[in-house]
């Protein structure tokens, strides 16, 4: 089998006590914590969002269209490069490049959430709308300094590890927003009465404001990883093209005609579970499940199983080869769509409901820890920010418009039709990472004296 870029070169096989200690280490940990606060904001203006909207009355299709929130996420690339090289005086010298950035897109995130908090949709979608905007800005922004923080922290052969610690705090964390804002709202909302509480979702959307101070704690108490030095520009037009155009052609020159299958592959692999994942909160609501019901069923068995996904494909990917694992979580993420449309059939049916969110937590958590060594892999150390941004981003951009579509596609066609959709778009995923596994490509170059 041809080597990739996720698994050359060959390293000497580990112990698994060796293999397993790396979650232990204080990079691990670190990961850990601020993968967490860059999951948080992600369902708040998407998923938990549309159970929102959806309970307030708002219809399918509008809460479709709104998802398009998300696309911001797909232009984040834009202005990477100014992540990637522009200070912040004086958070850069206070803090250095990297944390500079993730606390100033942090508080981004905390006063987009506060303004959500405070703003009723029954009374207008335009403030609550800008609110989710500026959420997830300073959310994409954040995902910038962080994936460059988390490239330049470790050496190559750790990234899966980091890349695991960090999925397992981001998926619990969009537990908390999922799961956790549910519970917050029902319980805020005592024994009051009525299809839709606003005072519930405010208390809600404020604790997860708060929520946030895990991810500015870990940035005030980590160190700025060493970054390599970087020559001076001779001129502006100079510094320019290092930082706008030189992150891309060094993609390019790298990977040459195989940059069409890998930037093909990363633009749709995760395409069966954001177009789904848009109905699937409206789908609980119209199912008649209550915020209590899916928040304790997420909670529980969505962590669980969350956790074991997020550790197996770290594990796997480190012990068989990052291409293998992300060829099983490209079919396992598929095949559990087709579980939802089951689940259209059982009517009000918590057992279903369990069985649903623990096989769909377990097969995102292994298709996302092993894309995100993937990616890690391509990166240069000297452009981790652009790179990994422009890489994360085109992740999301096709994924995120066609589920704007998704509430109009539910409202004609229905429910079971539109999840056996989302399932069949996995195929020519399937399709692409065999083709990957077959190609020959270099690895991503680490310049001598890159951090370890």
């Amino acid at each position: 089998m041809s080597k990739t870029p996720a698994d050359t070169p060959e390293l000497p096989r580990q112990s698994w006590r060796d293999t397993l200690r790396v979650y232990l280490e204080p990079a691990s940990l670190r990961m850990f914590a601020l993968g967490f606060a860059a999951g948080l904001p992600l369902l708040l203006v998407l998923g938990t969002l549309s159970f929102r909207l959806r309970e307030a009355g708002i219809d399918r299709a509008t809460i479709g269209y709104l998802s398009w929130v998300g696309l911001t996420y797909g232009f984040k690339w834009v202005w990477a490069p100014l992540v990637d090289r522009l200070p912040l005086p004086p958070l850069t010298t206070l803090l250095g490049r990297r944390r500079g950035w993730l606390l100033l897109s942090q508080a981004l995130v905390i006063a987009g959430l506060v303004g959500m908090a405070l703003n009723d949709p029954r009374a207008g979608l335009q403030p609550l709308v800008l609110c989710a905007v500026l959420v997830a800005f300073g959310s994409a922004t954040q995902d910038i300094a962080l994936d460059a923080f988390r490239i330049e922290s470790a050496e190559a052969r750790k990234q899966a590890a980091l890349a695991a610690a960090y999925q397992t705090g981001y998926r619990l964390a969009m537990i908390w927003a999922g799961a956790g804002v549910l519970w917050v709202a029902a319980w805020a909302e005592g024994s009051a009465t009525g299809a839709y509480q606003n005072g519930g979702w405010r208390t809600a959307y404020l604790v997860m404001a708060g929520s946030m101070v895990v991810g500015v704690l870990t940035v005030l108490l980590s160190a700025e990883p060493v970054r390599l030095p970087l020559p001076p520009a001779r001129s502006a037009g100079d510094w320019l093209r290092s930082v706008l155009v030189e992150p891309f052609a060094d993609f390019l020159r790298r990977y040459r005609w195989q940059a069409v299958l890998i930037l093909s592959l990363i633009a749709i692999y995760r395409i069966s579970d954001v177009v789904m994942g848009i109905m699937a909160n409206p789908f609980y609501v119209d199912m008649g499940f209550t915020k209590d019901e899916v928040a304790t069923v997420s909670k529980v068995y969505g962590v669980v199983m969350t956790l074991a996904g997020a550790f197996v494909g770290g594990v796997l990917a480190m012990r068989l080869g990052v291409m293998r694992v992300l060829m099983l979580g490209a079919v396992l993420s598929a095949a559990s769509n087709l579980l939802f449309a089951w689940m259209t059939t059982r009517g009000h049916d918590v057992a279903a409901l369990v069985a649903v969110v623990s096989a769909d937590n377990l097969a995102g958590g292994i298709a996302s820890a092993a894309f995100i060594a993937y990616l890690s892999s391509l990166t240069n150390v000297s452009y981790s920010a652009t790179q990994y941004a422009l890489f994360s981003s085109l992740m999301l951009l096709l994924p995120k418009f066609v589920a704007g579509f998704s509430g109009a596609y539910v409202e004609a066609y229905g429910y079971a039709s539109f999840f056996i959709g989302t399932a069949l778009l996995g195929v020519p995923v399937l399709v692409l990472v065999a083709l990957a596994m077959r190609m020959a490509a270099p690895t991503a170059e680490r310049p001598a004296g890159s951090p370890a």
